[in-house]
């Protein structure tokens, strides 16, 4: 990947996440972190992954964030100075469910070494 893309890919994350925490005023979308932007290497397509806090409002986050998708990009259209201004795609990024359900695994396995000491 090239470090043009990279230093693209970091300003778009900063950019989006200002406009969600400033220019979205939906309160469905609650506590929403953009957690990665991957751009297609022509920058023509932006996948941008959120994180959301309270898991029941996952879905309902996503649709309303993938609505205004076209707002959104609008707002970053006048904050970058790009020939094109990449098509948002949004995605929920899992990882954190998969880093708690890791450490779950890890202290039922330190319960369970500590009930064999005793």
């Amino acid at each position: 990947m090239s470090h043009r893309i990279a230093k693209v890919e970091s300003f778009i994350k900063e950019e989006i996440s200002n406009i969600l925490l400033f220019h979205i005023h939906d309160p469905e979308i609650g506590f929403t972190t953009i957690t990665g932007v991957k751009c297609s290497p022509d920058l023509k397509i932006a996948k941008v992954y959120i994180s959301v806090l309270q898991k029941e409002k996952r879905a309902v986050t996503l649709e309303r964030i993938t609505d205004a998708s076209g707002s959104i990009r609008k707002e970053l259209a006048s904050r970058i100075t790009l020939r094109y201004v990449p098509e948002l795609k949004f995605f929920l990024d899992e990882s954190l469910d998969y880093v708690e359900k890791i450490d779950a695994i890890f202290k039922k396995i330190n319960e369970h070494d500590k009930q064999n000491e005793s």
